[in-house]
């Protein structure tokens, strides 16, 4: 458990958060740039000392401006990971994985890290003879071997570009799943937010304005411009139930019934979440025929929420929250209003496969290969 209630100002800066997460998983700090997310990181791992108030972690009090409790940062035992990984240039990667090992030996193992982050043919490299991605690994492997009790990630994929970032997530989804170390990550990539967090702290301003589920606040109208207004969206857990090769289509099972992707190279039962944009989500008060689009829900509309311009925000239940984004000329045409029943209509098309993500492993009895 990750329980923070801080007070700190830098200069002009400002910061005044909280937020409490439940154990395990990864807790994203999601906001623009100047939200005060890496001042917050800092705190936390001890290289700033807040005003006032109380930083908890798994029980164990970091810092308490009530009882005067202050530890220093080689006693918090977090790790911590940045955008550019700052490794020791003069080391190879064996030396730098080894350098914490010599503080702090701990019950994860030098050779499990290496295989985790698949780091065995660049042990005897030096940093120059490294690309960004897998500086990042041997960043992430050396936090690791610190044995902390919190991972701390400052926009580590920031400074990769799309390829490298495409080879870095799995890694990081990994050490969620089999590692069991909780991360708090940093991002203003909502993208990257969806695919890897359990907890969501929107934050802006120095302030944290809300946070909890990633799903429970994607669904949450008044959170649009924070969550940011472009990927504003729900985010659905879905299971993969069918693969047709002659469509390039896969079928996905949720609770509100079967939504078609484009193809997903991923094993039948194959568990994910699903971010579909409240500006791909069209609505009609009667189901459509001879139409292109091939997902098609019936639902109907909780709530109804005035936004800046001409759209305006609605959020309808299919079995699950689903967001939509429509003009106020649809709204006035068609009387859209709550208890209104209505068809959500989106795009196969429009679930790229940057808007999947969160994956859990295939059950046991799963099939381990799509079938066409």
């Amino acid at each position: 458990m990750i329980d923070i209630d801080v007070r700190s100002q830098r200069g002009e800066f400002k910061l005044e958060a909280s937020f409490l997460s439940e154990p395990g998983g990864i807790t994203a700090l999601f906001g623009p740039s100047g939200a005060g997310k890496t001042t917050l990181i800092d705190l936390i791992a001890g290289l700033h000392t807040p005003l006032s108030g109380r930083i908890v972690v798994d029980d164990m009090v970091l810092f308490d401006s009530a009882t005067g409790v202050n530890l220093p940062p080689d006693k918090r035992r977090i790790g911590y990971v940045f955008q550019e990984g700052r490794l020791f240039p003069h080391m190879t990667v064996r030396r730098n994985l080894t350098y914490g090992m010599r503080v702090c030996r701990g019950k994860i193992g030098f050779d499990a890290v290496v295989t985790l982050l698949d780091l065995a043919l660049l042990l005897n490299r030096q940093p120059h003879q490294l690309s960004g991605g897998e500086k990042q690994r041997v960043a992430i492997g050396r936090a690791l071997l610190t044995n902390p009790r919190l991972l701390l990630m400052d926009e580590p994929l920031a400074s990769l570009d799309a390829e490298r970032k495409g080879e870095i997530l799995p890694f990081i989804e990994r050490l969620r799943d089999e590692m069991r170390i909780p991360i708090v990550y940093v991002s203003h990539i909502m993208e990257e937010v969806v695919r890897l967090a359990d907890t969501l702290v929107l934050m802006a301003h120095g302030s944290t304005y809300a946070s909890g589920p990633l799903e429970a606040l994607m669904a949450r109208l008044d959170l649009t411009d924070l969550a940011g207004r472009s990927e504003a969206g729900a985010v659905i857990t879905a299971e993969v139930i069918e693969h047709d090769a002659a469509s390039g289509l896969s079928a996905l099972a949720f609770t509100g019934g079967r939504l078609l992707v484009p193809w997903l190279d991923l094993p039948l039962r194959t568990q994910l979440r699903v971010h579909i944009r409240a500006r791909d989500v069209s609505l009609a008060l009667s189901r459509p025929s001879d139409i292109s689009i091939l997902n098609i829900f019936p639902g109907t509309i909780t709530e109804v929420r005035e936004s800046a311009g001409t759209s305006v925000e609605i959020l309808v239940d299919i079995g699950v929250p689903l967001r939509a984004r429509v003009t106020r000329l649809a709204v006035a045409r068609l009387n859209l209003k709550a208890s209104l029943h209505v068809y959500a209509l989106v795009k196969a098309v429009a679930i790229e496969h940057g808007n999947l993500g969160g994956l859990i492993k295939p059950n046991e009895t799963s099939d381990q290969s799509p079938q066409p």
